[in-house]
Order: structure tokens, then sequence, then C-alpha cells
């Protein structure tokens, strides 16, 4: 991963750790397969159960991440996490979803 903060991220996301909620803005804008969601109720349920699996490839200037994921309950499958960051450094938008 080139993007330093994403792979900080991605390495919290990893660990179960609440740190990752300090990469982002307050309330940052998300969806999941194109629909909005509640970024900080969505992590609340998916921090410490769900992670990459592996990561297949990096797009983006390293914002765009794709890979196989284990979304707990809903199974393993491949995903994307893409990035947006403001001009302060942190991400105020992140993208999910099941890539193709």
């Amino acid at each position: 991963m080139t993007d330093l903060v994403v792979k900080q991220a991605i390495e919290a996301l990893q660990n179960g750790d609440k740190g990752w909620y300090s990469f982002f803005t307050e309330n940052p804008a998300m969806t999941d397969d194109g629909n909005s969601v509640d970024f900080k109720s969505f992590f609340s349920n998916a921090l410490g159960n769900e992670k990459f699996l592996s990561i297949d490839r990096v797009e983006n200037d390293g914002k765009d991440i794709y890979g196989e994921f284990k979304a707990g309950k809903w199974g393993t499958f491949p995903v994307f996490f893409k990035f947006h960051k403001n001009t302060e450094g942190k991400f105020n938008r992140l993208d999910i979803g099941q890539s193709k």
C-alpha cells in the first residue's frame, strides 16, 4: 500500500483497533454497495469481526483497496474500500462494496 494513512487505517481495521476511527472526520460519509450507511453504526458491528484476508490490488494513489474480505455472518467475498481524504488528511468518505 502506497498511501501511509490508508495503510495505517487498514492495519487498525485488521487488528480490530478502535484507533480506526481516528483516521476519519467526526461524521464521514459512507456507502456500502452504493447505499448510504452510518459509518459509526456500521463499524460498531464490523470492527473486530470483519477484515481483509488478502489485499489483491491497490489503485488511485493507494486510496482504493481491493481484496478478499471476511464479513462476519455475511461470508467471504471480494470487496473494495475507497478512501477519500479532506485537505487535513483525514478521511471524510469511505465507499465499500463487493468488487466484480
